[in-house]
């Protein structure tokens, strides 16, 4: 076997070794990057620059809405006054407690602004003990069933196993508050997207919640929503089979028809508005997503879209969220079969658009 022989390096530890001396460090300069999956080694960081309105939110002095700004949700008009923040930041702001109308403290992004009503920031204000609804938000509740007014930006249902402040648990905790109801978990039969807003219903018994979904199945409960979505949209209905995956990752159409599910939303429009347009949306089945892959397959985004908006053509309107709201809810009531009809009002938020696109 031939020995491999020494390094020039592995030579001059041996002989600094023997000598009791150490091997002299070699300082390299330092690099801006690394290697794949190594740990990057920078050189220290320039001062940083002054924060701006993005990254402080700060607002100096309270702010006096004007007749102008009347009627704009809350989110909206201090939006507009922090230049640069995000409608995430400024919604975050206000969901933790930190402004204040009137002297008193909103938790409701949509919160409609009165002329001549102060708002001011106050960044050390602590965050809410606990996260609630109004009593409002319970819109009709008996033995069997409980429907409720969703606002936007809260998940219907948790996703995650630790999820906490969902509306299934908030509504539960009203019902608890308000009739002394036992701790019982609703029942889930349908759902609403995080940031869509309006009516949906929940069941209080097993027999309920099998009943409703029986009726979601047979696509017996009337569901109408509005929706303002971009360009100008015709009266149709739209049909597909809808995939969670169409090939970019995202839930969509697709011409196989051994793969996905029937999907039909019909398409009523009610009024024409600037580069947009104000549509009701009919469902006959209720897959996740449907309204928004539908519209934006069809060349029109919803307004606010961030996610099926890929390959729109045309200019994108801000919001601060998806524009779409369940306004009517019908079914027959799981226990009796009487027929049970609600409806819901336009939000703050969605008026407030319409009346700017109009403009």
């Amino acid at each position: 076997m031939t020995r491999n022989a020494d390094s020039p390096k592995a030579r001059a530890r041996k002989l600094h070794a023997r000598q009791g001396t150490a091997l002299p460090t070699v300082r390299r300069p330092l690099e801006a990057s690394a290697k794949p999956g190594a740990h990057a080694i920078t050189a220290p960081s320039a001062p940083a620059k002054p924060a701006t309105a993005t990254s402080t939110l700060s607002l100096r002095e309270p702010f006096v809405v004007s007749a102008a700004e009347a009627g704009l949700p809350l989110d909206r008009a201090l939006r507009a006054k922090l230049d640069g923040a995000s409608w995430g930041s400024v919604r975050r702001l206000i969901e933790t407690g930190k402004v204040r109308v009137g002297g008193d403290r909103v938790l409701e992004p949509t919160r409609p602004l009165a002329a001549g009503e102060s708002v001011e920031l106050a960044l050390n204000a602590r965050r809410p003990s606990s996260e609630g609804l109004p009593a409002s938000t319970i819109v009709y509740a008996d033995s069997q069933v409980v429907v409720v007014e969703k606002p936007s930006g809260i998940s219907s249902v948790p996703f995650e196993p630790n999820e906490r402040g969902t509306l299934d648990e908030l509504v539960l905790r009203l019902l608890v508050e308000r009739d002394g109801a036992r701790k019982t978990p609703l029942g889930i039969v349908h759902r609403l997207d995080k940031e869509t807003s309006g009516l949906l219903v929940f069941a209080r018994t097993l027999t309920a919640k099998r009943a409703l979904k029986n009726q979601f199945r047979f696509h017996t409960v009337k569901r109408r929503y509005w929706a303002v979505a971009l360009g100008d949209v015709k009266a149709q209905t739209l049909q597909s089979r809808l995939v969670q995956d169409r090939g970019d990752g995202l839930r969509g159409s697709t011409e196989n028809p051994g793969l996905g599910r029937d999907a039909t939303t019909h398409v009523r429009v009610v009024e024409a508005l600037r580069d947009a347009t104000l549509v009701e949306c009919q469902l006959e089945t209720g897959r996740t997503h449907q309204i928004r892959i539908h519209l934006a397959e069809a060349g029109h985004p919803l307004v606010g879209e961030r996610v099926y908006i890929k390959g729109y053509a045309g200019q994108p309107i801000a919001a601060p969220r998806v524009m779409l709201h369940a306004f009517e809810l019908g079914f027959e009531h799981p226990a009796n079969g009487r027929p049970l009809h609600f409806a819901s009002k336009m939000p703050a938020d969605m008026q407030a658009l319409i009346a700017e696109l109009k403009a």
